[in-house]
């Protein structure tokens, strides 16, 4: 089997589809941890219901590439949701519930009026669950993840005071001076770009997982912000590593095994808490 895996690893679309799953891994742990924390650890499902449904209509539209209507379209909406309060009409959860479902209804019926494949059936669940794109990526795409990647994490450290700030306190962190309108359209554009590059990973119904399980794993072994931040990372990362090892070695679905991963350590990680307390 070792010698079989130096072989897959010899091979370019191996490495580039492991460079990418570390890479939306990493970018997505990073997130996780403010998002869970200011109670939107769902707004990931939400975003990607949003991304399926606007990669709907530009199917309709026989748009040449999707990006240019579902990555504004998502950032929208993101901006939408993390800027709706208490005080609104309609509260935080309850607006990802209905946008989440309206956005995954309304892209299927879309699909199905629309439709110009003779197997819409294996296209929604690929878009739902994932497909075996990540293994064909191109060097353009590839060298796109990367870019964005960096940025998501340089603006993370540039701002992780300010974000932390804004995580915990809004009121306190408005009353000290922090520009939290600011601060919080930078989480939405951020985390709306990582759940469109994470399509292709796992799926739209299963982004939430990249988004939730590393967190939640770290917050079961350390209190610290600064120590789950970096527990989750790394847990996000050995997760996307080997998920994406062994769904070549054993042929599974890529999204599928990273989330398998992820789910077994959250367990790992939470008997752990409760043996130590």
């Amino acid at each position: 089997m070792t010698e079989k895996l130096f072989q897959y690893l010899q091979v370019p679309f191996v490495r580039y589809a492991l460079i990418v799953g570390v890479l939306i891994s990493l970018c997505s742990s990073l997130l996780g941890v403010p998002l869970v924390l200011k109670r939107f650890s769902f707004i990931g499902d939400g975003l990607s219901h949003v991304a399926f449904g606007a990669m709907a209509i530009a199917s309709v539209l026989n748009l040449s590439n999707d990006m240019l209507l579902v990555m504004p379209l998502t950032i929208l909406c993101a901006i939408l949701l993390l800027r709706t309060g208490q005080h609104t009409v309609i509260k935080g959860d309850a607006a990802i519930a209905m946008l989440s479902v309206g956005a995954l209804g309304f892209g299927y019926l879309l699909m199905n009026i629309f439709s110009t494949s003779s197997n819409l059936s294996g296209d929604v669940c690929t878009t739902l669950f994932g497909s075996m794109s990540i293994l064909t990526l191109r060097p353009a795409e590839v060298w796109l993840c990367i870019i964005c990647s960096v940025l998501v994490v340089i603006i993370y450290i540039l701002f992780y005071h300010k974000i932390f700030a804004v995580t915990f306190d809004e009121d306190f962190a408005k009353a000290s001076g922090v520009r939290v309108g600011l601060y919080n359209l930078i989480i939405a554009i951020v985390t709306a770009v990582i759940i469109v590059l994470a399509m292709n990973l796992v799926g739209s119904l299963l982004i939430s997982a990249l988004v939730i399980f590393p967190a939640l794993s770290a917050m079961r072994l350390f209190r610290n912000f600064k120590a789950v931040t970096i527990c989750s990372v790394i847990v996000s990362v050995f997760c996307a590593f080997f998920g994406i090892i062994i769904s070549i070695l054993a042929g599974t679905p890529v999204g599928s095994t990273i989330v398998a991963m992820d789910t077994a350590v959250f367990f790992i990680c939470y008997v752990i808490d409760k043996v130590r307390s």
